[in-house]
C-alpha cells in the first residue's frame, strides 16, 4: 500500500478496528437472512507527508450509491451551519446574480438552497441518486457524476468556471486525492476561491474521536497536510477557521492566483499550533490504538453492567460514528434494544453489522429506557434538547467518547 497523495509505501498502522461492513450499508429486513460483506478497516500514516489514510479495500463507488441515506437536511444545526456559511462567503467575496457557485457532494440541497434563495446562481455535484433527487425537488440544478479532474475540465469547457467552490466533508470522502484536487484548481475562475471544511486529525487524536473512522473517509487530515496538497496542484490557502463542527473541523480559503488575498495571520497561526503538538513527528500518531480500546472498553463495560441490572438502554442517531464504535465494540440488540433516528430514509431499517432496528422517537416515549446513548455525540446539545423530557421517569444521556459520560 502507497500514500495516496505521495505514493510513498506506507508501514505505520495508526489504528486497527479489525473489520467492518460499510457504515452506511443500512439493511432491509428482507436482508437480514442473506451474508454482509465486511472489510478491514485499518489507518495507516505515511511518514513523509503524515497523511492518515485507509486502504481502498471497497471502491468508492460501491460506497456512495443509489440508495445512500444520508441526508443533510435532518440536522437543525447543520443547516444553520449551511446557512451562516452562505451569508458570510457571499458578502466576503461579493457573490451575487452575475457569479457561480458550485458545491461538490452537494447531498440534498441543503447548502445551496440558500445560495439559490440569495439570487445566486449555483450547481450541485452530487452522485448519489437518492440525495440528488431530494436536492432538485428543491430547485437545485445537480449532476449526478463524482467530481474529478475529467468532469472539471468538461464542465469548464461546456459552462464556465466558478467564482466559489464549495467542498464541505468530501476531501476524506475522495480514494484519488490528486485527481479531486487537480479539478478543483481546473473549474476554478480566475480569481475565484475553493472553501474546503473537514475534520481536523488534530482533534481526532485529541478528543479520542476513533469513531469517526470508517470505510466512507479514505483520509484523515492535519492542515500543514493538506495545504502541501493544495499547494501541489497550485491553490494557495490564505485562510482558515477552526470551526466546532464534527467535533473539530477546519475550513480553508484557497485560490490559484497568489495576488487575489492577502494571507491571514491564522495560516501561520495553526502551522504552529500543529508543530507544537507534534504532528510533523511520527511519534505523534502512534499510542492511538491504547486510546480507541479504552473508549470501547468502558463503553461495553457499562452496557453489561445496565444489562446485569436489567437496565433498559437505546440509541439515538443512526450515524455512521455510531456504526464504527457498536461493531468495534461487538454491541447487538441484546444490549442496545434500539436505535432512534429523525430521518425516514433510516427508519425501518438495521444498523450495518450490529443489525440494531432503527425506529422513529416515538419509540422512547413508549418505551420510557433508562439510558438514551447519544451516537453522535457532535450533535449533543441539539439531541439533549430535544429528548429533554426523558428527565421525566429518570432517564440519563450517555456519551461514549472522549470518555463515557453518564448525565
Amino acid at each position: 500500500m502507497k500514500c495516496r497523495f505521495c505514493d510513498t509505501p506506507l508501514h505505520d498502522v495508526f489504528l486497527d478496528l479489525g473489520s467492518a461492513p460499510p457504515s452506511n450499508a443500512f439493511l432491509r429486513a428482507e436482508d437480514l437472512n442473506a451474508a454482509e460483506s465486511w472489510f478491514p478497516l485499518r489507518l495507516h500514516t505515511c511518514g513523509n507527508c503524515h497523511l492518515v489514510q485507509v486502504d481502498e479495500v471497497q471502491k468508492h463507488d460501491a460506497l456512495f450509491s443509489g440508495d445512500y441515506v444520508y441526508f443533510s437536511s435532518y440536522s437543525r444545526s447543520w443547516l444553520a451551519h449551511a446557512e451562516h456559511y452562505v451569508a458570510y462567503a457571499s458578502e466576503r467575496l461579493g457573490l451575487g446574480p452575475d457569479s457561480l457557485v458550485m458545491e461538490i457532494a452537494s447531498n440534498d440541497g441543503y447548502l445551496l438552497q440558500y445560495a439559490k434563495a440569495r439570487g445566486i446562481p449555483c450547481v450541485g455535484i452530487e452522485p448519489t441518486a437518492s440525495t440528488a433527487a431530494a436536492a432538485r425537488e428543491r430547485g437545485i440544478e445537480t449532476i449526478e457524476r463524482f467530481f474529478g479532474l475529467a468532469f472539471a475540465r468538461e464542465f469548464a469547457a461546456s459552462r464556465r468556471k466558478a467564482d466559489l467552490v464549495i467542498a464541505n466533508n468530501v476531501l476524506a470522502h475522495v480514494p484519488d486525492l490528486n485527481d479531486f484536487v487537480a479539478g478543483l484548481a481546473t473549474v476554478l475562475a480566475p480569481g475565484g476561491t475553493v472553501t474546503i471544511e473537514f475534520p481536523h486529525l488534530l482533534q481526532l487524536v485529541a478528543q479520542h474521536q476513533f469513531d469517526t473512522v470508517y470505510h466512507e473517509h479514505f483520509s484523515y487530515f492535519s492542515f500543514h497536510t493538506v495545504q502541501r496538497i493544495l499547494a501541489h496542484h497550485g491553490l494557495r490557502v490564505w485562510d482558515v477557521e477552526e470551526l466546532p463542527t464534527h467535533g473539530g473541523s477546519l475550513r480553508l480559503w484557497a485560490s490559484r492566483d497568489s495576488a487575489a488575498h492577502r494571507e491571514t495571520p491564522a495560516v501561520a497561526g495553526l502551522l504552529a499550533k500543529e508543530a507544537t503538538a507534534g504532528m510533523l513527528d511520527m511519534d505523534f500518531y502512534r499510542g492511538f490504538q491504547h486510546v480507541a480500546d479504552t473508549v470501547k472498553n468502558d463503553f461495553l463495560a457499562f452496557l453489561l453492567d445496565c444489562k446485569r441490572s436489567g437496565k433498559q438502554v437505546v440509541g439515538y442517531g443512526a450515524a455512521a460514528k455510531g456504526n464504527t464504535l457498536l461493531n468495534y465494540a461487538g454491541v447487538r440488540p441484546d444490549l442496545l434494544g434500539y436505535v432512534v433516528d429523525a430521518s425516514p430514509h433510516k427508519q425501518g431499517r438495521y444498523l450495518p453489522g450490529s443489525r440494531i432496528p432503527v425506529v422513529s422517537e416515538a419509540s422512547i416515549r413508549d418505551t420510557r429506557p433508562d439510558f438514551v446513548v447519544i451516537l453522535p455525540w457532535n450533535l449533543r446539545e441539539e439531541i439533549v434538547a430535544q429528548l429533554a423530557y426523558i428527565r421525566e421517569w429518570g432517564g440519563k444521556f450517555v456519551t461514549a467518547a472522549p470518555s463515557l459520560v453518564v448525565s
